[in-house]
């Protein structure tokens, strides 16, 4: 084994364990936009886990921050503009992040 084979599987690993920490992130992160959005469409409850649910789910398979942007919008409309949905998904990621990364340590 030669000392670039380990730089190789170091950079290989971290790489791994980066994007793994971006999807939870992310996934906890539209929960989190879920429940806001639960919030101003004044679901509770059952109803508001239910929505936020589908916020998450709904983006396993999609192309990221876009797909969540655009499903916020719609159900959103007239109760919270593009400004303030961009900020709140900035927002919520930081905490994301910061939680997940915590919870690492």
């Amino acid at each position: 084994m030669t000392t670039f084979d380990d730089r190789e599987r170091g950079y290989e690993a971290k790489f791994a364990h980066d994007a793994e920490l971006r999807f939870k992130a992310e996934a906890r992160r539209n929960r989190m936009l879920g429940e806001w959005a639960a919030g101003l469409l004044d679901k509770h409850g059952d109803e508001a886990r239910a929505y936020a649910l589908s916020v998450v789910t709904g983006d396993v398979g999609g192309s990221g921050d876009h797909d969540v942007y655009r499903r916020l919008a719609a159900d959103l409309e007239g109760k919270a503009g593009e400004s303030e949905i961009r900020t709140k998904m900035a927002e919520l990621m930081e905490k994301a992040r910061r939680q997940i990364i915590d919870e690492t340590e």
